[in-house]
């Protein structure tokens, strides 16, 4: 088993308030996040733009696996994610994520592609985790 931690610290109220998170690995060391971060464009991160990063990551890790098995190596996958945070019965929930991949994969065909391509959206860890819809549109360049 594999763990991964993370770590956040906040002080002040909802609005006024300001936090910082931090990752085990140090990449993220007492990075500010506060409600203008999350709400507005403050300088600094927020959840969903973290949930969006490490969905793109373990998507694109996912699609290099798939491909493999395929006997298929790329020269290049870039995915870009979108997290959709919503207002939901007087709150807020993340409603869909969509992932938006280009794809450079010497000799793949488009059928091979999008079956790869499918099988990473689905087998992802991190999709696993959201409990929303999951949109991926995914382009083959030559």
């Amino acid at each position: 088993m594999i763990k991964r931690k993370g770590s956040a610290v906040w002080s002040g109220g909802l609005k006024d308030g300001k936090g910082a998170v931090s990752t085990q690995s140090g990449v993220l060391k007492d990075t500010q996040y506060g409600f203008n971060t999350r709400f507005a464009d403050g300088i600094g991160t927020n959840p969903e733009e973290l949930l969006a990063a490490a969905h793109a990551g373990c998507f694109t890790m996912a699609l290099s696996a798939q491909l493999a098995e395929a006997g298929l190596t790329a020269t290049k996958l870039e995915t870009n994610a979108t997290v959709s945070l919503d207002q939901v019965d007087g709150g807020f929930a993340i409603t869909a994520v969509h992932l938006d991949l280009t794809a450079t994969i010497p000799g793949a065909s488009q059928e091979a592609f999008q079956d790869a391509a499918q099988k990473a959206e689905k087998g992802c860890p991190v999709s696993k985790l959201f409990n929303t819809k999951i949109t991926l549109d995914a382009k083959l360049q030559a």
